[in-house]
């Protein structure tokens, strides 16, 4: 089952908030089934950052957060209605940071299976479930070189219908797909794009 697999590969402690400068943390919610899905959104078009795209749950730590997982269950539920009592914290894989300049925590959790998402017109235009088992399809799957203003990087990117899934958020399905489903794709060690 890709969830135990899941759950006994990734740390699992709901570490507490510390350093300095932007931080943020996303909320990598799977469905509670044998065929787990994963939970993402279509950001708002009318947002500065990253209108139209397709990326997780969540956002920047508040002063209230305690820790990232807190940030991405507040930010889910302000989001697209993800109960946080319904949240199952299974692990948390290692931060990333954008060319931005956040630094990005991606909380790995189980949710019920069958979420009634709800969005928030002021971030998301819909929400929407896919089988994780979508991003271990190496067909679907490419890296590019991106500028991130210093010189080029490698960026994952996935192209599910007419989406073009990208920087952090393909790396983190990425990661989430070799772990949870053996896919073996390769991803770049430098990470320094956009969600």
């Amino acid at each position: 089952m890709p969830l135990d697999r899941l759950r006994r590969s990734l740390p699992c402690e709901d570490r507490v908030w510390s350093g300095e400068g932007a931080q943020a943390a996303v909320l990598v919610a799977l469905t509670d089934e044998a065929e787990p899905r994963v939970v993402l959104g279509r950001r708002a078009g009318h947002l500065r950052l990253h209108p139209g795209e397709v990326a997780f749950p969540g956002g920047k730590r508040e002063p209230v957060d305690r820790s990232p997982f807190e940030t991405a269950k507040r930010e889910a539920w302000e989001e697209v209605q993800i109960n946080p009592d319904e949240v199952l914290l299974l692990g948390e894989l290692s931060s990333l940071t954008t060319r931005t300049g956040y630094e990005v925590y991606p909380c790995v959790a189980a949710v019920p299976a069958a979420p009634e998402l709800v969005v928030d017109p002021q971030e998301f235009e819909s929400a929407f479930l896919l089988p994780i088992s979508v991003f271990a399809n190496s067909d679907l799957y490419r890296l590019e070189h991106v500028s991130d203003g210093r010189g080029s990087v490698m960026v994952p990117h996935y192209e599910v219908g007419r989406d073009n899934i990208w920087g952090v958020t393909a790396y983190i399905l990425a990661q989430l797909a070799n772990i949870a489903l053996a896919a073996e794709l390769d991803i770049p060690k430098r990470q320094a794009d956009e969600r």
